[in-house]
């Protein structure tokens, strides 16, 4: 089986790649490499996987040019695991535009390929818990309305998800977005909080501590994603809902359907800047502020639904962090 991976050099396609081909796949994986962070580190997670296994190959593509439907074709994949985006919610405030080029041109060529492709069996996609936006009612639950938004990259990724019913709906393409909440680990984003959190700390500089500390997040563990992803990947023949509740945004009477992807247990932030400061055997310098614009106080995944294809969420806050502070200073040759 073949599967195209696309953001492949970054911090969950890298994860999901490995994934694939301990999976025994075909994994052809797609990245444009750009500077929104760290090129170095995209391109030793590149390294890694070229190392790794023999049917892992790579293509350098912007998924926002035309040209990326011919590459499809030619390629003729099984799977599309699609987990190239401009991230960040706070990059997001800056430049908007890059998020509508990145986000949603991006995987209109995805779809547009997809509509004609014969060989093609599913799109799973990545989409975010902070579709939620404005709602309050904890744990958010796939029935929930996503109609408020509250930042510009919670509004390109619902609009991947309606992008992916319409074609649907138009071409018998299976689509599944992935909604993730809060995933950290090893070989992370360096924007990331956990990343900046441990920077900081070892730099004897402060921590910017949002909404006073008063912030619970459902953090997950990226292996526990990529179990995610894998399983949704392959449980392609789920059935339309034929006496759909068109009120519910996760259902349709099409080859569509939404999964939260969490650990189902939110963690207050302090505790997560606990653990840090346990693996670290140091203390944060913590420099409490508001909560910043488009955030949320509280991130809590239902996770029943994606639970009924085997997903289980194994790791700890305690253990993931463990993990991830091993990861970092291994790899910027740092010693405590």
């Amino acid at each position: 089986m073949k599967v195209v991976i696309t953001g492949s050099s970054g911090f969950i396609g890298f994860h999901a790649s490995k994934k694939f081909l301990d999976e025994g796949f075909e994994v052809i994986g797609i990245d444009n490499e750009n500077n929104y962070y760290d090129q170095e580190l995209k391109r030793k997670r590149r390294d890694i996987l070229e190392n790794y296994n023999k049917n892992f190959r790579f293509e350098k593509l912007d998924l926002s040019e035309s040209l990326i439907i011919e590459k499809l074709e030619k390629i003729s994949p099984d799977y599309i695991v699609n987990l190239a985006a401009q991230a960040g919610v706070r990059h997001s405030l800056q430049f908007p535009h890059d998020y509508t080029r990145s986000n949603i041109d991006s995987f209109l060529n995805l779809l547009e390929y997809a509509k004609t492709s014969k060989s093609l069996k599913h799109i799973v996609y990545a989409s975010t818990s902070s579709v939620y936006g404005a709602n309050n009612d904890l744990p958010f639950s796939e029935s929930h309305g996503v109609d408020h938004p509250l930042q510009y990259y919670a509004v390109t990724k619902r609009t991947n998800e309606l992008m992916a019913h319409s074609y649907s709906n138009l071409y018998g393409i299976r689509t599944t977005g992935l909604r993730f909440f809060t995933v950290y680990g090893p070989w992370g984003r360096p924007d990331m909080a956990l990343f900046l959190f441990t920077k900081a700390i070892l730099e004897n500089k402060p921590i910017k501590v949002f909404n006073n500390g008063n912030h619970r997040r459902d953090f997950t563990y990226v292996d526990d994603i990529v179990q995610g992803i894998f399983l949704s990947a392959n449980d392609y023949n789920f059935k339309s809902q034929e006496n759909f509740d068109y009120k519910n945004p996760a259902l349709s009477e099409v080859s569509y359907r939404i999964l939260n992807i969490g650990r189902g247990k939110p963690e207050n932030l302090e505790d997560f800047i606990t653990e840090i400061e346990n693996n670290l055997q140091k203390p944060a310098k913590k420099d409490y502020l508001p909560m910043q614009p488009g955030d949320v106080p509280t991130s809590h995944a239902d996770i029943s639904e994606i639970m009924k294809i085997g997903y289980s969420p194994k790791t700890s806050i305690k253990d993931g962090v463990k993990n991830f502070i091993a990861w970092y200073l291994d790899y910027y040759n740092i010693e405590i």
